[in-house]
């Protein structure tokens, strides 16, 4: 599958980003630098840490995510074509289906892509589960079933993620089609990549919450112990501008748009080759005919 192997090459920058939104004391480095600080202190294969939890969840998450949108098409849809604006509406059914389903996943996930760290903040609670049925177990024990589900309005906000993508690429295409008649694939590419690293721009510091909301491992003030209402999200936004200024919730950004812009270059790469390949074999295939 394609978005497994995009997410294993490109796994350290992910494990780059986690450590920069979790951990407030760590310096904010270039990726490299960081994800050097970690082989370092950690061990080489230190940044693959959680590779097998967050590639199943990512299945897991895929999965949900296509049936219930292929189900809500078929029954939507009905053998019509359907339109740009049915499609956003049942993208974002199923993102929201997705989060309430696979949260627990991505909260435990999250949580074993962290274990054995270093971090620099004195404030974290360290964990020890023995794998991912461990952590859930000791999770509901100790935290409580509600638990499993930190980090979920953050998530469910981010569900508009792609509208705010496809709202930048059809603005950007408007624009470049002014100027010529088509677009190639590579105009696309690129109109593509740029409307997802802004999207992704601006729904960072969502994304900060939903990871340290996710980890859960923060020594908070006793009354904000119930995670995950919107209070504790307002009081964690504010205590990190307080802190950090703006920026601190733009910890590990580089790290993001860095993975997502080459998972896109990957993508279109692999996509260009198929294409090429099709056409050789479909002209093969018009040779012979003749």
């Amino acid at each position: 599958d394609y978005i497994v192997t995009a997410m294993t090459v490109f796994f350290p920058l992910d494990t780059a980003r986690l450590r920069l939104q979790v951990d407030e004391k760590r310096k904010s480095k270039t990726t490299h630098m960081v994800l050097l600080e970690i082989i370092k202190e950690e061990g080489l294969l230190a940044p693959y840490r959680g590779w097998f939890p967050v590639i199943s969840s990512l299945c897991c998450s895929n999965f949900v995510y296509f049936y219930t949108f292929n189900s809500l098409k078929a029954v939507w849809v009905k053998g019509q074509r359907s339109t740009t604006g049915k499609d956003l509406v049942i993208g974002f059914v199923a993102g929201v289906v997705n989060v309430l389903l696979t949260t627990p996943l991505w909260v435990v996930n999250t949580r074993l892509k962290l274990q054995g760290a270093k971090f620099r903040n004195e404030d974290i609670v360290p964990t020890n589960y023995k794998g991912i049925i461990d952590a859930f177990h000791q999770i509901i024990r100790d935290e409580g079933i509600l638990a499993l589900w930190n980090g979920t309005f953050p998530s469910l906000l981010l569900v508009f993620n792609p509208a705010i993508q496809f709202m930048f690429y059809e603005g950007l295409k408007r624009q470049l089609l002014k100027k010529r008649m088509k677009l190639s694939s590579l105009d696309v590419f690129i109109i593509g990549a740029v409307a997802k690293a802004i999207a992704t721009t601006v729904t960072y510091p969502m994304q900060t919450v939903q990871s340290i909301l996710r980890f859960g491992r923060h020594r908070l003030n006793p009354e904000n112990r119930t995670l995950g209402s919107l209070r504790n999200i307002l009081y964690l936004l504010h205590q990190r501008v307080r802190r950090f200024g703006i920026m601190g919730l733009y910890k590990g950004l580089e790290a993001k748009l860095l993975q997502t812009v080459l998972t896109a270059a990957l993508m279109f790469l692999v996509y260009e080759k198929l294409t090429a390949a099709t056409f050789t074999v479909m002209g093969l295939k018009s040779a012979h005919k003749h």
